[in-house]
């Protein structure tokens, strides 16, 4: 096999044709055999074989760096760069990200989560090069999908004015149809324009017209400009990118090695300026149950290799509970509408948008834009419910303040995710939406405990017309209690144990922490409060005053950082209480990635580590 004699990059660089190709193969079959077992992006790594082999047989990736845009089609990438042996730790706890990270090898350029990056961050590499007068190559590759971030046009526009030399853009189009895009006169028109005959000749009229007037220089090369323009117009509809001041070439077949390295070769021998580079892949290459549904294979659990069957538990997440729930709703109420960036399946919104899809919006990778979107639809009557993951929800906060909060308009900001999230690692935990948020005027913060819990505060939510509602839920399986409730009420939380002396408010998903910590303390001879926090902002200043004033200690659960979160603000409203408060949350570092369970642990964030961290202030 060749990929057991990769040890580094350099021995790709000596690799013929026909070992690159079978190198592909055997990463491909590398990628899904240690997927299987752990989960991960397997379709988009899939697609992006050819593109992770070619680079290293063109470039030197310790010179020539390369940023890839969210790091989750890097896992090739990763195998190739002295990580093929550790491959099997991927997204375990102690072994390798999912995703490209700074800490974990050199040949990792930037690290990565987050999408549409790639480019703002490959041109501030450049520009640094540039300071330190280095003479080699910066290199983004960014997905068709992270190009919908609005982030990399501002990035995009910024290069098209900087006309850095040696400054690439990869675009990875796994969209469109090899078959229909990428044909015989854009192959042709590709290589001509990265030629050296094309580039000198064009660099010798350029040096010609210097000679003319400038007036006449002036309208001379604006000709010429159009003339070019117009040839490439024929045969490429993304003339786009190079009104923003970048040479666009392709598309081409990302997964035809030797067109790749031609290219790459041709590119960093005679072009100058900011090149980008359109090709064309299929999502899940290689692997038939993730070329035929890529989107189940983009994020997957473990799943059965052979056959592609992912293990399920049969009940419903959190995600499809919130679905179900706005489907309902939606059914009543006209007015509602669902929207979400890019994660209609993540966020449990696939059915809302099979039975109403003229009510749903897919704004792409644009956090921003579907806050205020939202706004913009509330001035009007509108029912908004905004679905994203907490870890990007943060992307969007000025547009939360400043769209929504300020003008109290009735969008509801559905939090997914929030809390850890296991393997995705430090940059998808949301563990930051309580901090962030609770300092906003004007918004409601509601945390349920229960599915039932939820559907009762998402009907709440839908008939709320005074200001924004942010609901936030975890991920993993919904925990059912079986008794339906009719009626939220904000502001108020709910006793589950009156006791003395001590109390336990919980927040969230916390309260099944809680409430196996109240048992243990209650199994010793105390008799604690147990109080389900339910609404986080505003919170029940009542029946805070009320525990505050005859207990001794107060302990307050959340899943966030326990700087800035719920606790933080308790223990202001009981500040001339005689009671001591404690908060229990998440620490002030980053949590790597890992099980939830395991993460738990390593946070020391169990009934049994609290506990005894509870009980040794109880005797202190």
């Amino acid at each position: 096999m060749i990929l057991e004699n990769i040890k580094d990059p350099a021995a790709i660089r000596k690799l013929k044709q026909k070992e690159l190709d079978l190198l592909a193969t055997e990463v491909r079959k590398r990628i899904v055999e240690v997927s299987s077992q752990n989960g991960g992006h397997l379709a988009p790594s899939l697609g992006a074989v050819e593109i992770a082999i070619s680079l290293l047989h063109s470039f030197d990736p310790l010179k020539d760096r390369i940023v890839w845009d969210v790091g989750h089609q890097s896992y090739a990438w990763k195998i190739l760069t002295g990580r093929n042996e550790r491959f099997d730790t991927l997204r375990r706890l102690g072994g390798i990200s999912g995703f490209t990270n700074r800490d974990e090898s050199p040949y990792d350029a930037f690290s990565t989560g987050h999408s549409s990056t790639s480019v703002s961050a490959a041109l501030g590499i450049a520009c640094a090069k540039e300071h330190l007068r280095e003479n080699n190559h910066s290199v983004a590759v960014i997905g068709d999908g992270a190009l919908t971030g609005g982030m990399s046009f501002e990035a995009l526009n910024h290069a098209g004015h900087l006309q850095k030399d040696k400054f690439l853009i990869i675009l990875n189009d796994n969209s469109m149809s090899i078959s229909k895009n990428v044909g015989g006169l854009q192959k042709y028109m590709a290589r001509m324009l990265a030629s050296k005959p094309y580039n000198a000749i064009k660099k010798q009229v350029w040096e010609l017209s210097e000679n003319l007037p400038e007036n006449v220089r002036r309208r001379f090369i604006l000709g010429a400009q159009k003339i070019e323009e117009s040839m490439i117009n024929i045969l490429v509809p993304n003339i786009i990118f190079e009104d923003l001041g970048l040479k666009y070439l392709g598309p081409i077949d990302g997964h035809d090695i030797k067109q790749l390295c031609t290219m790459f070769r041709r590119i960093k021998r005679y072009m100058v300026g900011p090149v980008l580079l359109h090709v064309v892949t299929q999502k899940g290459r290689g692997y038939s149950p993730a070329e035929q549904d890529a989107s189940r294979f983009h994020g997957v659990g473990p799943f059965e290799s052979k056959t592609g069957q992912t293990i399920c538990s049969g009940s419903e997440s959190w995600s499809e509970v919130f679905g179900n729930s706005l489907c309902r709703i939606a059914r009543e109420n006209r007015k509602v509408v669902a929207i979400t960036a890019a994660m209609a399946d993540g966020t449990g919104l696939a059915p809302f948008e099979k039975e109403f899809p003229q009510r749903f919006y897919d704004v792409g990778i644009a956090e921003q834009h579907a806050v205020t979107f939202a706004a913009g639809m509330a001035t009007k009557g509108i029912k908004p419910f905004v679905a994203v993951y907490s870890t990007f929800f943060q992307r969007a906060l000025d547009q939360i303040i400043h769209d929504v909060a300020l003008p109290r308009l009735p969008v509801v900001l559905c939090i997914d995710r929030a809390g850890l999230v296991g393997e995705d690692g430090a940059t998808h935990h949301g563990a930051f939406d309580i901090s962030y948020l609770n300092m906003v005027p004007n918004l409601q913060i509601l945390a349920p405990t229960t599915s039932e819990e939820l559907d009762a505060m998402l009907r709440y939510a839908a008939g709320y017309q005074d200001g924004p509602i942010a609901i936030r839920y975890p991920r993993g399986i919904a925990v059912c209690s079986g008794k339906p409730l009719k009626e939220f009420s904000p502001g108020k939380a709910k006793t589950i144990h009156k006791g003395k002396k001590i109390a336990l408010l919980a927040a969230g998903d916390t309260l099944g922490l809680a409430s196996e910590i109240w048992q243990k303390l209650k199994d010793k001879g105390h008799q604690p409060w147990l109080v389900n926090l339910i609404s986080l902002k505003p919170l029940d200043e009542e029946l805070l005053l009320e525990v505050g004033g005859g207990c001794q200690h107060v302990f307050t659960f959340e899943s966030n950082s326990v700087i800035g979160g719920i606790g933080s603000r308790i223990a202001q409203i009981l500040a001339e209480q005689a009671c001591k408060v404690v908060n229990f949350g998440y620490p002030d570092h980053f949590v790597t990635h890992g099980k939830i369970s395991e993460l738990h642990d390593l946070i020391g964030f169990t009934a049994d580590k609290l506990l005894a961290d509870i009980e040794a202030r109880l005797d202190g």
